[in-house]
């Protein structure tokens, strides 16, 4: 299945797809793609930078333009792709509040688990969608947009009420947020916590507290997994040398990069790209 809307004006593209047929598998290649993946009748094993997870049947995953997919033909699943012409995450974040909890580049992409009532009320969700894709008219673009903007609050919800808690305000759930999408646009030139505590008026200190409370992983675990996600797949998927990565990574001498890959990988960069080959 592929159901698809273009605007060649705008260059925008909103796809629906099982990833079935080769022109969908052609998506996962695609840049700048937004994807959310729904295992919507089984558990389907996926493959997300380099490495596979099992998506359980009413999960779903929420993966940016930097993710690297790699989705099998197989029934079982069901897929909204969407490019930032269509649909930018940033520029609407006040109308979903998604960015920093559905979309930022986590080394583990939000999953959301759906209930009983939250299944039934995405596959209304998704049939409508459907039904639109019949509709070819000036509006058509449009009406995409706000069933898509419906599912990204219901989404929204969803992972807030995971991540929630009755002592946990909103107002510093909304940090967390903030920080995880200041770590996404500055983690090449700032490694440190307190850069990211500057900006948000807030002492380190208070963010450890806050993130503690939440059970999350802590704010310098944030950065530095953001950091060896982009050298994984710098390391996988491109053809720059190591030194050529740290530098591009906001480190000055190679040797720190590779003492700071080394002590979280297990191995060497070199080594490490060579065994992902072997």
């Amino acid at each position: 299945m592929r159901l698809e809307y273009e605007d060649f004006k705008d260059e925008s593209s909103f796809v629906v797809t099982n990833f079935n047929c080769d022109p969908s598998q052609y998506l996962l290649k695609r840049k700048g793609s937004y994807k959310i993946v729904w295992s919507n009748d089984k558990d389907v094993t996926i493959g997300i930078d380099g490495y596979e997870i099992v998506l359980k049947k009413d999960q779903m995953i929420f993966c940016t333009p930097l993710n690297v997919l790699d989705i099998p033909k197989e029934d079982g699943l069901i897929a909204i792709v969407f490019n930032r012409e269509f649909y930018c995450i940033r520029d609407h974040d006040e109308e979903v509040s998604c960015n920093g909890f559905l979309f930022f580049g986590s080394s583990t992409p939000p999953i959301i688990t759906l209930n009983k009532k939250d299944t039934t009320c995405f596959q209304a969700m998704f049939y409508i969608l459907e039904e639109e894709f019949e509709e070819k008219d000036h509006i058509q673009g449009e009406m995409l947009r706000v069933l898509l903007k419906r599912i990204l609050i219901k989404s929204s919800r969803l992972i807030r009420k995971e991540l929630n808690d009755v002592t946990i305000p909103s107002t510093q759930l909304d940090i967390v947020r903030r920080y995880n999408v200041l770590v996404e646009k500055h983690f090449r030139e700032k490694h440190q916590v307190a850069d990211y505590a500057d900006m948000l008026h807030k002492t380190p200190k208070t963010l450890s507290t806050l993130f503690k409370k939440m059970g999350d992983a802590l704010p310098l675990t944030i950065i530095n997994d953001r950091i060896l996600l982009e050298a994984k797949r710098l390391l996988l998927y491109s053809d720059k040398t190591a030194k050529e990565i740290a530098y591009e990574l906001g480190y000055n001498e190679s040797g720190h990069f590779s003492r700071f890959f080394k002590k979280k990988v297990g191995l060497s960069p070199s080594k490490f790209r060579e065994k992902k080959f072997t």
